[in-house]
């Protein structure tokens, strides 16, 4: 059998990260990604830059780091583009202040324009204080955002930068990258079941086809 290596050759990552203060983790979750053979592209937010640089991420990917604000002259519409290149978008970490956005539709930077842009799966990895996380509006904003298919990883219980202990915590980058495994297997699994129904079908049509010929010969 396949191993997820194998199978995540052509599988093709956003890692959108925030300004959160477990942005430091997605140097590791691009490093697991990296090690296991997907092609990663790291976009950046305007604060994100303040907890970590895009030359981390541009060594660990050996690619071109986007930031909030970047313009290509060869790609004046950057944001389809990226959309329509990736597999899946992972944002990690989610601010609540990024969960708002993606919940009424706000497109004010790369990130969001390319993540409105997107119609396959985004994968958010909240990390916040806990009474951020339990604030009605980021529950509402939570809630919303499930309904229309977006998958959570996490948060976690445990204990918070600021001292508190409590939900709210980003999951632990392997955690999250073992997330992102079992979706991939999902995505081939439908796949490989697509393929069979086509498989079969094709047998149908072919059986059929034949006993019409034969009716034709014989008559």
């Amino acid at each position: 059998s396949c191993t997820i290596s194998r199978m995540c050759q052509k599988i093709k990552i956003i890692l959108g990260v925030t300004g959160g203060i477990a942005a430091y983790k997605s140097a590791e979750i691009t490093r697991l990604l990296m090690k296991n053979n997907f092609d990663v592209k790291v976009i950046m937010t305007r604060t994100a830059e303040d907890f970590i640089t895009p030359l981390t991420f541009e060594t660990l990917t050996n690619g071109k780091v986007y930031q909030y604000n970047t313009i290509e002259k060869e790609s004046p519409m950057l944001h389809i583009d990226l959309a329509k290149w990736a597999d899946i978008v992972l944002v990690a970490p989610t601010t609540a202040e990024f969960m708002s956005k993606l919940a009424f539709g706000r497109a004010d930077d790369l990130l969001t324009t390319s993540c409105l842009a997107f119609d396959k799966k985004i994968v958010l990895s909240p990390s916040m204080n806990k009474n951020m996380w339990k604030n009605k509006a980021t529950q509402e904003n939570y809630e919303t955002l499930k309904k229309r298919g977006i998958i959570f990883s996490g948060p976690e219980f445990g204990s918070q930068a600021c001292g508190d202990i409590g939900s709210g915590r980003m999951k632990e980058p392997i955690n999250i990258f073992e997330d992102i495994q079992n979706l991939v297997k999902k995505k081939l699994k439908s796949f490989q079941i697509s393929s069979n129904i086509l498989t079969i079908k094709k047998k149908r049509y072919q059986q059929i086809s034949n006993l019409l010929q034969e009716i034709i010969d014989t008559n």
